[in-house]
């Protein structure tokens, strides 16, 4: 539709790591969302940038995490200073940020047409 996520990143090392981005859009078109992690919950890149950009609606909500829920195991969230939050990105934090992302979830909000 009119929305897109984008998800750009650098890193090093793994092997044959299995990733999932799956975005949705609710019913009456209000909400976008978009999720990035790997099912098998821990990655072991070593991801030294990472950026997720919205085009078509703003960020209203986000959280990045260093492992993501498997099994027993919860999702682990980053520290709040290692990423920041745009109204259209969700980037690592230079300098804070500890080079583990295993999961990154993001609901935007799409602009309404007022009548």
């Amino acid at each position: 539709g009119d929305f897109s996520c984008t998800f750009t990143y650098s890193a090093q090392g793994g092997t044959n790591e299995q990733w999932q981005m799956n975005v949705g859009v609710s019913e009456d078109n209000g909400l976008f969302s978009c999720s990035i992690w790997r099912p098998q919950g821990k990655s072991y890149l070593f991801f030294t940038q990472f950026k997720a950009e919205v085009k078509g609606a703003k960020i209203e909500d986000a959280m990045a995490y260093s492992q993501a829920a498997v099994g027993a195991q919860n999702d682990i969230p980053l520290k709040q200073e290692e990423f920041e939050i745009t109204e259209t990105t969700v980037s690592h934090r230079e300098g804070k940020f500890r080079f583990e992302l295993s999961k990154l979830m993001i609901v935007a909000k799409t602009p309404r047409d007022e009548l």
